[in-house]
């Protein structure tokens, strides 16, 4: 290590050509959006290489070299793609310049054994990038239905204005006209009734086959399990055609007890997993020790079970929600036009009249599933603390 220079990894052979690859990917994706995709891959891998070997040599400080390197790829980014291109460089900036000193100080080793051999170093590395990379398609195509629901004009792609960041691009017409248009908000109230019944249905059913699958003594456990919770293995279309079937025999195909019943039967698999999940850590000495005390078995489940396997009921209760809420397919089979969901109007607005109107409904589940699934896992949590575990 020389003076003034803050890296403890070669520069030369690991930092200049890591970076150079990575901002040559840069480059190559911005070729191929600008039509120059070997010469954009060429040119990212020469700014990358200089770009690391002028950071770590000369600014050992990482936040005033990340502010350099963010600096540089804005004014990189305006120069090819406007105010759009501006923004992304901003991103793409700072995150090198991150990567730049992640790499130079060894950070990348820090949760690694101190002899883990270069191999084992890149193969560990190269599974955290594929898994982030993997996450980012994952996600991706889902943010960009949140801006896309802010366009002003009725189209399902980024307009010139919305690209330039001009105000004129953006409006809350598609918010407007959810909740203003009658048969939106007619599937909304069908969605809001079916749901919260149907989640009611599968927490009870399913919080009480959940209790009794865990009890030791209970015949053919293994086989019952694998009864109740395949509605979630057998695919949904072979599900939603045999409660078709089934429900107009018995009269219950176009009705809302029907729609409930089934989105209660897709929601109980959901309760029974996360509820068992709770029970395996549950001591059931206590409720030996209430009954011993005299307390009868509702006095036992609701003042002793109850209070430390809410979490998981809870839990899955949520999971029911969600899944009743955004389910399509089932509603279309067993359901007619007067239980018409969200989720069914959706589908017909992909379908028949490509109203763009789906867009910002898309944003507000979207929104609604986060606060939900953030509620799951911090549940998840407590009932962890509660058993006594370390939360990971």
């Amino acid at each position: 290590m020389t003076a003034g220079n803050t890296c403890s990894v070669p520069l030369v052979p690991v930092v200049m050509p890591s970076t150079a690859i990575a901002v040559a990917l840069i480059g190559l994706l911005v070729g191929i959006a600008h039509g120059f995709a070997l010469p954009g891959a060429a040119v990212g891998a020469a700014i990358g290489a200089v770009l690391a070997f002028m950071l770590v040599r000369y600014v050992p400080d990482r936040r005033a070299g990340s502010l350099i390197a963010t600096g540089l790829f804005t004014f990189l980014g305006f120069a090819v793609s406007g105010l759009t291109g501006l923004v992304l460089g901003a991103i793409v900036g700072l995150t090198l310049g991150w990567f730049v000193y992640w790499l130079a100080r060894g950070t990348y080793r820090r949760n690694l054994p101190t002899y883990a051999s270069p191999v084992h170093v890149l193969s560990h590395n190269a599974f955290r990038a594929f898994c982030g990379a993997v996450l980012f398609f994952l996600i991706a195509p889902i943010l960009t239905i949140m801006p896309l629901s802010f366009n002003a004009q009725d189209f399902f792609t980024f307009t010139p204005e919305m690209l330039d960041f001009v105000a004129a691009g953006y409006s809350l017409k598609h918010y407007r006209d959810f909740f203003g248009n009658p048969d939106w908000q007619q599937a909304l109230r069908n969605s809001v009734q079916i749901a919260p019944v149907a989640t009611l249905l599968s927490v009870s059913f399913g919080t009480l086959a959940a209790i009794g699958l865990s009890q030791s003594d209970v015949p053919y456990r293994r086989t019952i399990m694998a009864v109740l919770i395949s509605p979630m293995i057998v695919p949904l279309i072979i599900s939603a055609a045999g409660m078709y079937f089934f429900y107009s025999r018995i009269g219950l195909q176009g009705t809302y007890l029907g729609v409930v019943l089934s989105h209660a039967a897709l929601g109980i698999p959901f309760v029974i997993i996360t509820v068992t999940a709770t029970l395996v850590g549950f001591d059931r000495s206590l409720t030996r020790a209430a009954a011993i005390m005299g307390a009868g078995p509702m006095r036992v489940f609701f003042r002793v079970q109850m209070p430390l396997i809410l979490p998981g009921v809870i839990s899955g209760g949520l999971f029911a929600f969600i899944t009743s809420f955004d389910e399509v397919v089932v509603v279309l089979f067993v359901g007619s036009v007067g239980q018409k969901t969200l989720p069914w109007q959706m589908f017909i607005g992909l379908r028949e009249q490509i109203s763009p109107t789906i867009l910002a409904v898309a944003t507000i589940l979207v929104a609604v599933s986060i606060v939900l699934l953030t509620t799951v896992e911090l549940l998840r949590r407590r009932s962890e603390r509660l058993r006594g575990i370390t939360p990971g």
